[in-house]
């Protein structure tokens, strides 16, 4: 009976030092997890803030248009707009996650036009029983998109009156007789979405 016990001794010791490695390490990648998931969450964030300031020009651009250039429908379909202010808005909103910006540039493979964001986290994935997690940040890139949300038929004469269909909600736009109020948000005209 006692070497019975004095044999299983060490096979306890030899488990109980696995379980505990197992666990260190599934904390290990948990911690990695988290880091990466914080990353994503500021890199969408940062692609998002990109687009919406585009969009938020293009509305600029549409109101100044209206009425005074015969090209102004090309606004509609989101053309025109040049970013001035949408890696300045990305770097914002990645700031605020705690991450900073570490690629940015226009987006044109899809439909629609967009950002790409590539973002790095400014904390690290901390101590772990994995030698280098201490200094190791996480990165995560994001592509968000500004998708025209109106149909419309060409009119024959620039003046003519033009009615948009924006995903249901009618808006008539009537160059000749416009004013700022006739537009609807944003939000009518264009969608701003992550890409898939």
């Amino acid at each position: 009976m006692r070497s019975d016990r004095g044999q299983t001794l060490p096979i306890y010791i030899w488990l109980t030092g696995i379980l505990l490695f197992a666990a260190f390490a599934l904390f290990a990648f948990a911690q990695a997890a988290s880091a990466r998931n914080g990353a994503q969450s500021a890199a969408d964030a940062a692609a998002l803030a990109a687009a919406q300031s585009a969009r938020d020009e293009l509305m600029d651009g549409l109101e100044g248009a209206i009425g005074v250039d015969d090209d102004w429908l090309d606004w509609l379909g989101g053309e025109g707009y040049e970013g001035a202010e949408a890696a300045a808005a990305a770097d914002e909103l990645a700031a605020e996650n705690d991450a900073t910006v570490v690629g940015f540039g226009p987006w044109t493979g899809g439909e629609y036009p967009g950002y790409q964001v590539e973002i790095q986290t400014n904390y690290t994935v901390g101590d772990s029983i994995i030698p280098g997690t201490e200094g190791m940040q996480a990165t995560a890139d994001a592509v968000a998109v500004i998708q025209p949300r109106c149909e419309f038929d060409v009119p024959e004469a620039p003046e003519d009156i033009v009615e948009l269909n924006c995903d249901g909600e009618p808006v008539d736009i009537d160059p000749e007789d416009f004013d700022l109020d006739d537009l609807p948000d944003a939000s009518v005209l264009f969608s701003v979405h992550l890409a898939e």
